[in-house]
């Protein structure tokens, strides 16, 4: 690698960082404003932008907004890897857009499958300007389960969680490297007390999304004090109720969400890319710019503790 951050100095240094998260944020960082809104889309909000040399992880990206993220990365020049679940839906995104783009299979309730896409991209040799982690899944109320854990648990945080530790170096090893984690406004629908720590199986509480949202935005909040001492930077998004194909597998009609694909993928592009927010990191966005959040997602100490569990959850999958 270029840099010397190897895995082993971040793995070193992410136990450094964590002692010192339980003492609070050091210092406390402005975060400007965009002109940007609720009805801007992912092209508008990159519009002038010149993304070619770097490189662009996406997960989910052959629909819905992981795909209009990748099409528009591709569009300014960025060469994009995008996951998907099979080689067949992967390949099929990846011919319809213009641009650079590289499919991978990602299947993120298979810890194996997260371990060779994540070693895949390694022996690119390339370091990684973006590592978006779009891909999520929203069930209805009944309860499923995947190694006895809540299922929307496993395939939106530690799914993300093994993925990004595969492939952290490389973000480290980019000039300028961001971790765009797909959160969502849901994190405050959390069940009581936030994460279920002494019930991860999912019985006898509901909210189960939300509080799948809320472990990812507590890890991005962990992420970015273990990124301390390095260029990278780690933000959650929430992109709003965007029409996709996500809301499949429960009763509600995605056709009464106000947003579109184009709109939805909008903040994670502008926050990924976007040159006013150098160095911000640990925050919160909605409608591309800073936005209020609940007490349990900036629980500094929940988000540490939630780290040390989804290490000991997946342990056997990790550099």
């Amino acid at each position: 690698m270029s840099d010397p951050m190897t895995r082993r100095r971040f793995l070193e240094n992410s136990s450094v960082i964590a002692v010192a998260s339980a003492c609070g944020t050091a210092f406390a960082q402005s975060v400007p404003r965009s002109s940007f809104g609720a009805q801007s889309t992912a092209e508008e909000v990159t519009e002038g932008l010149d993304l070619s040399g770097k490189t662009a992880v996406v997960t989910g990206c052959n629909s819905g907004m992981g795909y209009e993220t990748m099409r528009v990365l591709a569009l300014r020049g960025a060469h994009v890897i995008g996951t998907a679940r099979s080689v067949e839906k992967g390949q099929e995104a990846a011919a319809s857009v213009t641009g650079r783009v590289t499919p991978e299979v990602l299947e993120l309730t298979d810890f194996d499958s997260i371990v060779a896409c994540g070693d895949r991209i390694q022996a690119m040799d390339v370091p990684i300007d973006m590592l978006i982690l779009n891909a999520g899944l929203l069930l209805g109320r009944g309860l499923q389960q995947v190694r006895g854990l809540e299922m929307q648990f496993v395939v939106n945080h530690l799914g993300h969680f093994i993925f990004g530790n595969r492939l952290m170096s490389r973000v480290v090893d980019a000039p300028e490297g961001r971790v765009v984690v797909l959160g969502s406004v849901t994190h405050m629908r959390a069940p009581e007390g936030g994460i279920q720590f002494d019930n991860l199986g999912g019985e006898g509480w509901s909210n189960r999304y939300g509080h799948s949202k809320l472990a990812n935005g507590l890890y991005s909040l962990e992420l970015s004090k273990r990124l301390a001492g390095t260029s990278a930077t780690s933000n959650c998004v929430h992109p709003g109720t965007v029409r996709t194909n996500i809301m499949r597998n429960t009763r509600f009609s995605a056709a009464s969400f106000d947003k579109s694909p184009e709109q939805g993928a909008a903040t994670q592009c502008y926050v990924a890319t976007h040159p006013s927010l150098t160095g911000v990191t640990g925050e919160y966005f909605a409608d591309c710019n800073p936005a209020e959040q609940g007490e349990y997602q900036k629980d500094e100490t929940m988000a540490a503790r939630l780290w040390e569990v989804s290490e000991e959850l997946t342990r056997d999958y990790l550099v």
